[in-house]
Formats: structure tokens, C-alpha cells, sequence
């Protein structure tokens, strides 16, 4: 769907393209330069994922994590993949390799939301 195209839109999508990690709503509107409420934040972010430019990452807080994946090449594996939540320095970042796991027979999985936490490598 064509979607307006408006300034706050191109901020935020210009902050996570410019982002190496996964950003917080809040961490998104400290990082904005314009004056913009949280809600609008929100939507412009909830915008991003149905159009697929975004996914969306649920840590086990259920603190909400947006990211562009530059490495998924394929838009229908951007929500396979497992994340990375390092507890040292509350990054979240997307891990590249391949996902494996089984489900009962009769059940078919359609969504995966998978968040490893730990250390990350820089913090150890």
C-alpha cells in the first residue's frame, strides 16, 4: 500500500537505517530530532512492520524492539531468525544463522518470535 510520505516518517526510517541494534520506542524519540509524541511513534513504527520494512522484536520484558535487517536478504525470512539480547548492555541485535526447531504434528507455525539473552561477545 502507498503510504504518505511525511517527515516524522522519514526520521525515524533514516534512525533505524543508520542504527546497527535494535531501537526502543524510546530510545527512537530521544534519538529524534523533531518534536514528536509517542504515540505517533508508534504508529508510524506499527506502519513499518505491516508494510514489512520493519520487524518487530518482543524481548522477554515485553519491552517492543523495532529493526531493519540489512542482512536478510529474503523479506519472508525476517521473522525466522533469532535476536540477541545482551543483559550487560541492553542491546538487542539480529543473529544470522539458521533456525531450527519442531512443532507436534497437526500444528503449522506462522510467526516466530525468538530472543535469546546473555552476554554479547563485546561485553565479555
Amino acid at each position: 500500500m502507498n503510504r504518505r510520505n511525511t517527515p516524522t516518517k522519514e526520521a525515524v526510517l533514516n534512525l533505524l537505517l543508520s542504527s546497527k541494534k535494535a531501537l526502543s520506542q524510546d530510545a527512537i524519540e530521544k534519538q529524534l530530532d523533531i518534536d514528536i509524541n509517542r504515540a505517533t511513534i508508534y504508529r508510524v513504527l506499527n506502519r513499518f512492520c505491516e508494510d514489512g520494512l520493519v520487524h518487530k522484536i518482543v524481548a522477554e520484558d515485553g519491552k517492543q524492539y523495532f529493526a531493519i535487517c540489512k542482512k536478510c536478504e529474503n523479506p519472508e525470512t525476517v521473522q525466522y531468525h533469532f535476536h540477541f539480547r545482551c543483559l550487560s548492555c541492553d542491546t538487542i541485535e539480529c543473529l544470522q544463522i539458521p533456525v531450527s526447531y519442531s512443532v507436534p504434528k497437526g500444528y503449522e507455525v506462522r510467526n516466530a518470535n525468538c530472543v535469546l539473552t546473555g552476554t554479547c561477545n563485546t561485553c565479555l
